[in-house]
């Protein structure tokens, strides 16, 4: 399969999917005007300014933490499609490293929103804006676990969830786990890793669970989980959420800025228990994904008809 794939979609060093127009390679991309975007755990990511209004997000994962030439798993990478997926459009691999290009939606990573970033401010992110992000990234994750007992995300945090202007999720980075070093991991997930990892390091659909927990509870809170990439900046959230269970009132765990929405405390409390069970240490009494989707559309109906019957 690869070979077909990189006989039929290859352009000037640059192996693509889907069928979509071919408007620039590898050369071009290297040329273009670039923007920096970001730094991850694994590599650095930019905003590429190509020729006819063309601009992509390119991904350059560190050498140091590539598994050689991984062909086939980012073909099978390419071959994941859905709505809540950021789209691998192309890829460039060589023994020397990975370059995987992105469609580039210029809203921004729901971190940047939330807790703002490089001087910007935040973004205020009203309760059914957070409930449809929640949704979205969720149907994401239920694609993804439908694929296979096997097939996971392995890397669910704020920064990897890109909102269009509609506030629709789109998850990226999903299966960047396969492609690296095994002692790579442990950094992997940081403030998201669920407590299992600590010792085994392998990924399951349950220990996504636990990460769609925290970025539940992030949402809820308004509060940055642990980041290993800022020294350990942020808080334990499954931990803080609750310690303050047992010491103040629940109102008190809530982000301020969804204090202000009137007759929704029910619905943010119910979205609050589920946070909790995903993230119960336990793998086992962790709730499947498709649960958990399911009680999050139960909570968005509920929410919108509370607010209709309140507006009438």
């Amino acid at each position: 399969m690869a070979e077909s794939i990189a006989e039929n979609n290859r352009k000037d060093g640059l192996v693509f999917f889907g069928k979509g127009e071919r408007v620039y390679g590898l050369d071009k991309l290297l040329t273009s005007k670039i923007e920096f975007l970001g730094k991850g755990t694994f590599g650095s990511t930019y905003k590429s300014f190509l020729d006819d209004g063309v601009v992509v997000a390119v991904k350059i994962l560190k050498f140091d933490y590539v598994l050689g030439v991984e062909r086939e798993k980012i073909e099978k990478l390419g071959e994941r499609v859905h709505e809540n997926l950021l789209p691998l459009r192309a890829y460039h691999c060589t023994n020397h490293g990975t370059v995987l290009i992105y469609d580039y939606i210029p809203m921004g990573s729901l971190s940047a929103l939330l807790h703002g970033n490089g001087g910007a401010s935040k973004t205020q992110l009203g309760w059914e804006v957070r409930c449809r992000i929640a949704y979205g990234v969720a149907q994401g994750i239920e694609y993804l676990h439908s694929r296979g007992p096997d097939v996971c995300h392995g890397n669910i945090r704020s920064s990897n969830i890109i909102l269009n202007d509609n506030y629709d999720a789109h998850l990226s980075d999903f299966g960047i786990d396969q492609l690296i070093l095994p002692h790579s991991k442990a950094n992997l997930i940081a403030g998201y890793q669920a407590p299992e990892l600590k010792n085994s390091k392998k990924i399951s659909q349950k220990s996504d669970i636990y990460s769609f927990g925290v970025l539940l509870l992030e949402l809820l809170t308004g509060k940055v989980p642990i980041d290993a990439l800022s020294k350990n900046e942020g808080v334990d959230l499954p931990k803080c959420v609750r310690l303050m269970f047992q010491e103040k009132p629940v109102i008190d765990v809530f982000d301020s800025d969804l204090l202000r929405y009137k007759n929704v405390g029910e619905q943010m409390v119910l979205m609050l228990q589920l946070a909790i069970c995903c993230t119960f240490e336990n793998p086992n009494k962790r709730p499947s994904i498709d649960a958990v989707t399911n009680r999050i559309k139960e909570i968005n109906s509920f929410t919108r008809i509370i607010r209709k019957y309140i507006i009438n």
